[in-house]
């Protein structure tokens, strides 16, 4: 028996005629294809990222004409050997790379035992609260966190002035190295966390149980049993936070106070201030090839695959 038209739900018709329409507009012999639809806006995104590096490695092989502050029609390699050469970029190249490790040091460490309660902890209030504790940074940028860390730490900030009611004069406490490696720890601590959460849930709470109860002690079972399995979000939380640091701008420059700049605040400089582009393209190539190495080393020493949480090594 036929369904009455009227019995017919209206949104139904709808779905039927958007069904004829895509049967139209993408005919069954097309469907081979439909992987590789899928795979055009990755590849367009890294068509444009490659030729994006192209346009910067034309313009640091230039260099700036100081007069009519125009780039050189012919091709140098002048803006490398400064970059080299030069004093200023060493010790920001060598400030930034040793930031970058110091902080990445630190965010795991301060991490791991953070993602390992909020995964273990029996509480689901307590849970909740780190997970509330862990997001609610997000909704915060991070120049205004950086701000922040201002009116705490400044000359006449909270910090100071508890330190002055027990007769203790004002610290520097901003302005400097530490103040950007603090700025940086805060600011990548969630990073982190989310990073090492689900390498640290996949493990079986069985298994620190099964070594409890062979005579392991807490640290035994952490060392031998929840550390090595948890590498692979260690890995991965590692590399997040160092490229990261290597390229943050805003901490730097804000708690550093323009005498602690990073790699991303000297090309700054080279393109909006200076107005040396061909600089600013060296500085960011050397910037990329030095993440890049970063990557590589990581990879050479614990393997591409370490970064499976399922475990499996290739």
């Amino acid at each position: 028996m036929r369904t009455p038209r009227a019995a017919y739900p209206l949104t139904w018709r709808v779905m039927d005629g958007l069904e004829r329409l895509a049967a139209w507009a993408w005919p069954a012999r097309f469907d081979r294809g439909l992987p590789y639809l899928m795979l055009l806006p990755a590849l367009v995104l890294v068509g444009l990222l490659v030729l994006g590096l192209i346009e910067i490695g034309d313009a640091s092989l230039r260099t700036l004409d100081t007069e009519t502050f125009l780039m050189s029609e012919s091709y140098t390699l002048a803006n490398y050997h400064r970059a080299v050469a030069e004093n200023f970029f060493a010790v920001v190249a060598g400030r930034s790379l040793m930031g970058a490790v110091i902080v990445t040091a630190i965010t795991l460490l301060f991490a791991f035992p953070y993602a390992y309660l909020m995964v273990r902890t029996p509480s689901s209030a307590l849970r909740k609260l780190l997970l509330v504790a862990l997001f609610l940074p997000f909704f915060i940028g991070q120049v205004v966190r950086a701000y922040g860390w201002l009116i705490i730490l400044g000359n006449q900030g909270m910090v100071n002035e508890a330190l002055g009611l027990v007769g203790v004069p004002p610290v520097r406490l901003l302005y400097n190295y530490p103040a950007v490696l603090f700025g940086l720890v805060q600011y990548m601590l969630p990073f982190a966390v989310l990073m090492l959460a689900p390498a640290l849930t996949a493990i079986p709470g069985e298994l620190e149980a099964a070594a409890a109860s062979l005579g392991a002690g807490w640290m035994r079972t952490f060392r031998h049993v929840v550390l090595p399995l948890a590498r692979p979000g260690l890995v991965g939380a590692g590399l997040v936070v160092v490229t990261l640091s290597l390229t943050d701008f805003a901490i730097p420059a804000i708690l550093g106070g323009g005498t602690q700049d990073f790699i991303a605040n000297a090309i700054y400089d080279q393109f909006f201030r200076t107005s040396d582009q061909g600089m600013g393209a060296t500085l960011t190539l050397l910037l990329v090839a030095v993440g890049s190495m970063l990557v590589g080393v990581v990879f050479l020493l614990f393997g591409a695959g370490t970064l499976a949480m399922s475990g499996e090594r290739k």
